[in-house]
């Protein structure tokens, strides 16, 4: 109890990001519409595309200040009006969260931009940048002496400090900076290049839509391909297939090949990680899957070593082509497993598995650190949304965000890939 209590202080006062952003794109698209608006772009942490955020910071550029002001604390989403002023005013929303607006000259957005997006660790090395050049950089923009020389857009700004432009994902201050100087910052990998999605969930278990009416969403979401991944007989409250009703789902999947157009359904399963690393459905029944995945569901609180071994022994069977939400945390719900990632990533590009990431809002596993070491040493991932219903699908833009933050490409990410090409990463 007590660290559950513990956990609980750690995430007050921050709010998942894909719960939250439905409502930010919301308001952005309303103020839009609001007379005399030219621009508007939600900064800070939503912008970076942080796994939960604390408040959100609109700037807006606009010939009519007040206009803007009286719309944004007249809103139905506001419970308290913090602060109402000519060109700044602060909200409480319904939600709990934080909202502040800033009207802005056009000369000045693309330094706010840049000031009210960048981490603090970011903004603080830039600074020193300018600095050195005898400059000082702020939220009104990049001077020389009394004279702005920059600040009109963030391209402008980064230019005139001798480095290209740096993805809004990218901008923590964890090797950036050097490397936009050296020229190699990573492609990073795009929405649009997804072209399957590797875990999705039907009324097989315990999703909410049939296994055709997800095919057909994702057909018209623009993808070629999904790996319908329901649950397997270990976890019996989600309604878990066995080897038999595999094959029943199986032949269903055939059937629907045959009747659709323009998608592919894969046959594949989330498959339980017992506590002795072995997997709760027979290799014999695996084999005859285009896709298996698995993940740990049970026995949370082994030892480090315990569950390094255990996962261990589930990437190495030759049957297993995915693991799936890797440390098995859920935000501010459940903390991440006990375990030695870096072997875990070692060993996955060693037996060819592919490491997942998770674009359910409060799962986003792997994190970004992890992903950037996968990246690093050649790991392949891959990119799910867990989706349980037709309206999880679009979840796919928050691992893709997760994926950008952990400086990943799109030669990083197996279903960027074509069908054919996707089915020569798993293991044969």
């Amino acid at each position: 109890m007590l660290k559950a209590i513990e956990f609980a202080k750690k995430s007050r006062g921050r709010y998942i990001l894909g719960f939250t952003l439905p409502l930010v794109r919301s308001i952005e698209e309303r103020l839009r519409k609001v007379p005399y608006v030219k621009k508007v772009v939600a900064a800070g942490s939503v912008r970076r595309m942080k796994e939960t955020v604390g408040d959100v910071d609109f700037l807006v550029l606009t010939e009519d200040s007040s206009k803007v002001m009286e719309f944004f604390v007249s809103m139905p989403e506001v419970i308290q009006v913090i602060e109402k002023g000519k060109t700044k005013s602060a909200v409480k929303l319904k939600t709990g969260m934080n909202a502040d607006i800033r009207t802005l000259p056009e000369q000045s957005f693309g330094a706010a931009l840049q000031y009210f997006t960048g981490s603090r660790d970011h903004n603080i090395a830039l600074r020193r940048i300018a600095q050195d050049k005898g400059w000082k950089l702020s939220e009104y923009g990049l001077f020389q002496k009394e004279e702005q020389i920059a600040g009109r857009t963030e391209e402008e700004v980064y230019e005139k400090l001798g480095l290209p432009w740096i993805s809004p994902e990218l901008r923590e201050n964890t090797g950036e900076i050097e490397a936009a100087r050296k020229g190699e910052l990573p492609d990073l990998v795009e929405l649009k290049q997804i072209k399957g999605d590797l875990q999705i969930h039907s009324n097989w278990t315990d999703g909410q839509n049939s296994i055709k009416e997800m095919a057909e969403q994702a057909k018209k979401n623009g993808l070629e391909y999904i790996v319908i991944s329901d649950h397997s007989k270990y976890l019996a409250m989600t309604g878990g297939l066995d080897e038999e009703g595999l094959s029943k789902q199986a032949e269903e999947i055939d059937q629907l090949n045959e009747q659709l157009d323009g998608i592919t359904i894969l046959k594949g399963v989330e498959l339980n990680i017992l506590k002795d690393g072995s997997l709760d459905i027979s290799d014999d029944a695996l084999r005859k899957l285009d896709v298996a995945s698995a993940a740990v569901h049970s026995h949370f609180d082994m030892s480090k070593e315990e569950m390094t071994n255990r996962i261990l022994k589930a990437i190495e069977n030759p049957n297993l082509d995915i693991l799936l939400h890797p440390t098995a945390r859920e935000i501010q719900k459940r903390e991440p497993i006990q375990l030695d990632l870096e072997k875990i990533i070692t060993m996955a590009k060693e037996n060819g598995t592919i490491l997942d990431i998770d674009s359910y809002p409060d799962r986003l596993d792997l994190r970004d650190e992890h992903i950037r070491k996968a990246v690093q040493v050649g790991a392949k991932l891959g990119i799910s949304s867990d989706s349980h219903s037709t309206v999880h699908l679009h979840y796919l833009e928050l691992g893709i965000a997760q994926a950008r933050r952990g400086w990943a490409t799109a030669k990083d990410i197996v279903n960027t890939r074509t069908l054919e090409q996707f089915k020569k990463t798993l293991k044969e």
